[in-house]
């Protein structure tokens, strides 16, 4: 009975491309006679699915106008996680993969039930991408449907948040959006206690329910939240701060500069201005210099000086060192771990 159902599902799908099959070609792609095709297209018929067939050598069979899908064979969890990974998809940029994505996403989206349709479309809602597509390792899709979902019902939040150094804190928020990054996922929430904007690193966050009770959305603290989130994870959140001038087009600069490693802003159509952050002047100095990039230190002017002091200590050093061949210029600025 089980491998009659599967089968029966394995020829609807074929149907549902909406073209003409001959007997024959359906009977080879599922592995079975004519006759046990004719016997599942009766069924399909009984369960109510139009499939029209065609007499004679030219014809063949095919599904009628108004047919809809079956019920989705995937649990909440496994639904839940294809649609994510379907968004996903249709926003990587990969030529022919967005496009394939959309459309099955659109279908997946027919037949979920109202109850995760309802998880996804919040995923979807309540998310906001920041300039490039999601690569989140190991972070559980129900999380993410839970947090877009008290997003969309502006209910309370409270969770254990872990900091970068491992301290857990107890925290209340009012959550507002959910913004992702090629590397993280964060959320965008006011913080009760310290009555500001906050933003949490989704990864380091352990939600205690229940949630609630409801609240009236605030004004968000910046229009565009990709840039606010950029800002925070890679300027705000470090103690030395700059501003550089890069001597190219904005499009050349991010191509090779992250948002999560810095702000770009356009200049003019050879250069832009980048705001970075890092742990001290002297870390600064190996962050802009890894870039690869032609640069100028617009703020703050101490960190000419020390770009100086490493410019004189790798002369020396070189100076010392015997010549070689084949030295490359950097590839690019190294990921940071926000």
């Amino acid at each position: 009975m089980l491998e009659t159902s599967a089968r029966l599902l394995r020829l609807l799908s074929l149907l549902q491309a909406h073209r003409e099959w001959s007997g024959a070609d359906l009977a080879d792609r599922l592995g079975v006679t004519a006759r046990t095709v004719r016997r599942d297209v009766d069924r399909l018929r009984e369960l109510g699915y139009p499939v029209n067939a065609s007499p004679g050598t030219g014809g063949g069979y095919q599904l009628g106008a108004g047919a809809e899908l079956p019920p989705l064979l995937l649990d909440d969890e496994e639904a839940v996680a294809v649609a994510v990974g379907l968004r996903t998809a249709a926003g990587q940029g990969i030529e022919g993969i967005g496009e394939t994505s959309v459309r099955a996403l659109t279908k997946l989206e027919q037949v979920l039930p109202g109850r995760l349709r309802r998880r996804v479309s919040a995923l979807h809602a309540f998310t906001v991408p920041m300039l490039r597509a999601p690569r989140q390792q190991g972070l559980d899709p129900a999380l993410l449907t839970e947090l877009a979902g008290v997003c969309r019902d502006s209910e309370r939040l409270r969770f254990d948040y872990r900091d970068h150094a491992g301290t857990s804190t107890r925290r209340s928020v009012e959550p507002h959006r959910l913004v992702c990054t090629e590397r993280r996922w964060y959320l965008v929430a006011w913080d009760l206690e310290r009555e500001d904007w906050r933003t949490f690193r989704v990864d380091r966050l352990t939600p205690k329910p229940p949630h609630g009770p409801r609240f009236t959305p605030r004004t968000p603290p910046a229009e565009d939240l990709a840039a606010f989130v950029a800002k925070g994870v890679s300027t705000r959140a470090y103690a030395a701060q700059a501003v550089i001038r890069l001597l190219v087009p904005l499009a050349e600069a991010a191509e090779r500069i992250s948002p999560a490693d810095g702000t770009l802003e356009a200049e003019t159509e050879r250069s832009c201005l980048l705001r970075t952050g890092a742990a001290s002047l002297d870390v600064m100095v190996f962050h802009v210099m890894f870039m690869g990039l032609e640069f100028e230190v617009v703020e703050p002017a101490e960190l000419t000086g020390r770009l100086r002091a490493a410019r004189d200590l790798l002369s020396r050093a070189l100076d010392r060192s015997a010549p070689s061949e084949g030295d490359a210029p950097p590839a690019g600025p190294p990921g940071r771990n926000h």
